[in-house]
């Protein structure tokens, strides 16, 4: 696990912490299957994560995806600059996924 999260995952924690979304229960930073999940709301099985430059076009990241699909789960991405900038719309996102809306 990361020591210092992102001021992107900060600003979003901010947003998901303490059921403040919807009475979404939200975790940060979950171990998983080998994997570390930015955000995770295992009750609508959905993963937000947060990149930076460092995830465009990741092979990776694609087959990280494909494992957690397989096993149900939505994954959400954006960039740190679209939390930092538009939270409102990223939540809504985040809302519309949860509600299988999106």
């Amino acid at each position: 696990m990361r020591a210092d999260a992102t001021k992107a995952e900060n600003v979003l924690w901010q947003a998901l912490r303490n059921r403040q979304l919807d009475g979404l229960k939200f975790k940060r930073q979950v171990p998983l299957d080998g994997y570390i999940l930015d955000f995770v709301c295992f009750e609508v099985r959905l993963i937000v994560e947060v990149d930076g430059s460092q995830h465009a076009e990741s092979q990776t990241d694609g087959i990280r995806d494909r494992h957690f699909e397989e096993q149900g789960f939505r994954i959400l991405r954006f960039w740190n600059d679209e939390v930092e900038h538009n939270i409102d719309a990223v939540c809504s996102a985040i809302l519309q996924a949860a509600r299988g809306c999106g």
